[in-house]
Formats: C-alpha cells, sequence, structure tokens
C-alpha cells in the first residue's frame, strides 16, 4: 500500500519551501493549472508516502488541533540534527506538545499553515 496525504494551502510557495528547506523532503512532481489546481509532491524517492500540498481560487480554511500532526522520524542523528540546526537558523518557534510523549522524544513546530509538526528522535541510531 502506498499513503498520500493532501491538503489544501493558501501559498503554495512558502509551504513548498517549508518542507523542502525545514524538513528536508524533496520534490517528487509539481503540476501547475490542473482543472484550475496547481500542487506539489514532496518526500523522499523511492518510499512509499508523500505529502500533496494544492492551491486553487478556492481558499483554505483548516480547522485543527494541536493533536493534529505529523510526525517525521529521521532515522540518523546527522538528519535530526540538521532539521534542527534549520529550525533554530530560521528561527522557527517550538511549541510545547500537549502529548509528554512527544516533549521528550521530539521538537514540536508548526508550519506555515499553522499545521503541527513533530520531528522526533526516537528512532534514532
Amino acid at each position: 500500500m502506498e499513503f498520500r496525504s493532501a491538503r489544501h494551502t493558501n501559498d503554495l510557495g512558502l509551504i513548498t519551501d517549508f518542507y523542502t528547506s525545514i524538513i528536508g523532503l524533496d520534490i517528487l512532481f509539481n503540476f501547475e493549472n490542473h482543472n484550475g489546481y496547481s500542487g506539489v509532491f514532496l518526500g523522499k524517492a523511492n518510499h512509499s508516502w508523500h505529502l500533496e500540498f494544492t492551491s486553487s481560487k478556492t481558499q483554505a480554511h483548516h480547522v485543527f488541533d494541536s493533536e493534529d500532526l505529523l510526525v517525521f522520524y529521521p532515522l540518523e542523528k546527522s538528519e535530526y540534527d540538521t532539521i534542527i540546526e534549520r529550525i533554530e537558523k530560521y528561527n522557527i518557534k517550538k511549541n510545547r506538545p500537549n502529548n509528554p510523549f512527544w516533549m521528550d522524544n521530539g521538537v514540536y513546530i508548526k508550519d506555515p499553515d499553522g499545521f503541527g509538526i513533530i520531528v522526533s528522535n526516537f528512532k534514532l541510531k
């Protein structure tokens, strides 16, 4: 089975920059003005998952809370450290997660749409 998480955004460029520059995802595919939508697929090559972000004339109205999270598990300490360095370099605010597990096992930030992101150190080698 493959997995895609799709979300509409009001600023496709900003969200793409965040997930590529901060989280370190790659642009796997993008499209412009396909039936009024533009979009980008972000992920890692040769993985069975990716994130899709789209934009159109329709404005996104997100409704989520602090428990709605995307959780990224870097597998190498160097990858985790690089993401943390980028978070600090770009002065991205670290938030306090509701779940105490994430307090001990990761960093909680928000993407440009305000959606919660955990960068976890739980599975590091």
